[in-house]
């Protein structure tokens, strides 16, 4: 029951970040979105996925190892934006 809840609770906040990786991928705008708060949540949730995969706790594994990989893309594409000057940080 408990891995159950852990799963609902993966499922739900995880499933928060498809819009935005989605919007950002199509439109490449990241305006809106800084630089340094995605570089520590990014480095955030890798750290979360570390702690589940040494806790061997699989909500845990499930929701950061996608949500790390969904912040990877927006984080990148801030990152291009800023590099070609596009934006600022």
């Amino acid at each position: 029951m408990i891995d159950l809840i852990g799963f609902a609770a993966a499922i739900i906040t995880t499933s928060s970040f498809f819009p935005q990786a989605i919007k950002t991928w199509k439109t490449k705008d990241t305006t809106g979105i800084s630089l340094i708060m995605y570089s520590f949540f990014t480095i955030g949730v890798s750290l979360w996925l570390i702690y589940g995969i040494l806790i061997s706790d699989y909500p845990l594994i499930f929701a950061n190892g996608i949500s790390f990989v969904l912040s990877l893309v927006i984080f990148y594409i801030k990152l291009q934006n800023v590099l070609k000057n596009k934006e600022k940080i």
